[in-house]
């Protein structure tokens, strides 16, 4: 952060506060491929803090809410008792560091995904970590519309599963490139659509990597950039499905325990025969998403290996894609 960057942040954080704020150090933290987080340690009236500030990278993607809506997604879940970093100020103002940003306390742990999986694959499993996760999951779908802090969400879909088809295939129409597998994973959903439920807020990325993690316990849950009103089981599905267990494929809830105890933990509002479809339909995302982080690179708006190398991903999604739609027609 370079020092005219700094001394504007300075001043607006000492508004916002209310009381003197002097930045002592500022370090960009690693991941982050849409948008950018920085480590702020921080004194407020002269009592040392330490924050993270959370802005936009030079390229986003179009489904990622802006700043300001998840300074006010946190606020929600704040409130509503989700495990997250406490939300301090929020600044939609562009011109203070040539981006929208917002800022929130600093918590402990580890979130790095691979990290996390093969401490889990090294015991069997870590199913405590994971009934934590399903309590932090359900915690997060007792927040449900209409809620007028959240209203730029948007109407909640009549049908989820009816939605999330329609969505996929304009996406794939508007980036032009052929995606059979993809097609063929979306009419498989198409034939296998489930009773529509009343929506409730998801998370839309609650995966290992967006958690960070204590030992045994969720210390926050994190990047609420993609959250929508939708059926609750595209997080458990979205968390459960292949592409998000690290190589750990028998440990379906993340890559770092099982199943059960995912369901365990989430409690009595989950039903298991959802699942497949919305494990799916994750699968089907995360290759539409990898697509996008790829054509991002070849923008040139923004070039970095990890856009490049997460399109690579597709082969491998689209064969996961293949046997889940298979197994949904069986």
């Amino acid at each position: 952060m370079d020092e005219a960057r700094r001394a504007a942040l300075t001043g607006w954080l000492t508004e916002a506060a209310g009381v003197p704020v002097a930045i002592t150090a500022a370090e960009l933290l690693s991941g982050g491929a849409i948008q950018q987080n920085w480590a702020i340690s921080v004194t407020r009236g002269g009592v040392p803090e330490e924050w993270v500030l959370r802005t936009d990278n030079a390229a986003t993607l179009a489904v990622s809410l802006p700043r300001e809506a998840e300074y006010a997604l946190l606020r929600a879940a704040f409130a509503a008792g989700v495990t997250v970093p406490e939300p301090l100020f929020g600044c939609p103002d562009a011109g203070v560091i040539g981006a929208p940003f917002f800022v929130m306390r600093r918590v402990g742990g580890i979130a790095t995904g691979f990290r996390l999986a093969k401490q889990a694959a090294s015991t069997g499993g870590d199913d405590a970590l994971v009934r934590a996760a399903g309590q932090e999951m359900a915690r997060i779908h007792t927040i449900r519309p209409p809620r007028d802090d959240l209203a730029f969400l948007g109407e909640p879909p009549a049908d989820a599963g009816i939605a999330f088809i329609a969505a996929m295939r304009a996406r794939l129409d508007a980036a032009g490139t052929p995606r059979p597998a993809l097609e063929w994973g979306l009419a498989a959903l198409q034939r296998h659509l489930l009773p529509p439920l009343p929506a409730v807020l998801c998370h839309n990325d609650f995966r290992t990597g967006n958690l960070m993690v204590d030992q045994h316990r969720v210390t926050a849950v994190l990047d609420w950039e993609f959250a929508a009103w939708g059926d609750p089981h595209a997080d458990l599905g979205w968390f459960c499905a292949p592409c998000w267990r690290f190589g750990n494929l028998g440990l379906e809830a993340g890559g770092l325990g099982s199943r059960a105890a995912l369901l365990e933990g989430y409690g009595p509002g989950a039903d298991p025969s959802r699942l497949p479809f919305w494990e799916l339909a994750a699968s089907i995302r995360w290759a539409v998403i990898a697509a996008d982080q790829g054509a991002r690179h070849l923008s040139g708006q923004e070039r970095g290996l990890e856009l490049a190398l997460t399109a690579h991903i597709i082969p491998e999604l689209e064969m996961d894609i293949l046997r889940q739609a298979e197994a949904l027609d069986a």
